[in-house]
């Protein structure tokens, strides 16, 4: 017999990455509520308005970019149960199709104004999640999520 090492399949079956399988599973729609958020940069400085918002499991929070861009939302301490959903949660792209993600629960950069960016708070376990904005984090550019 010639050679017996076991080749991948044929199909090149590695799991599709666009759909997560593992861990927190697929993205959970949002039920309840959308909150806005509006991102800005502008002579008063940087920050995202409002900051701290209390929401429900199952609501969704939109940011928008305003002024002062390139600006993101990127999640820091959450609940460590609810890392790898939200992670799902959060989509590839941007509403208008810039991406891709910055890292695992960091959007794509909102480059130009109007640009949105939406995440989905259902499937998660209540508590506060901090956010913050990559390239004005020194800056001061960051918020607070309250999931009841």
């Amino acid at each position: 017999p010639a050679n017996t090492n076991t080749a991948p399949p044929p199909s090149g079956a590695p799991a599709a990455p666009a759909t997560p399988t593992s861990g927190g599973g697929t993205a959970k729609p949002i039920t309840g509520k959308t909150w806005d958020v509006k991102m800005i940069g502008d002579e008063k400085g940087y920050r995202f308005e409002p900051a701290s918002l209390a929401i429900k499991v199952g609501d969704g929070v939109k940011w928008t970019n305003v002024s002062g861009g390139p600006h993101n939302v990127a999640l820091g301490a959450e609940p460590p149960a609810s890392k790898s959903q939200l992670d799902a949660n959060m989509p590839a792209q941007t509403a208008g199709g810039t991406g891709p993600k910055s890292g695992e629960l960091s959007s794509p950069l909102l480059v130009t104004p109007n640009d949105t960016y939406t995440i989905s708070f259902a499937g998660l376990a209540p508590g506060k999640y901090d956010y913050f904005c990559t390239p004005h984090q020194a800056l001061g550019m960051k918020g607070e999520i309250t999931v009841q």
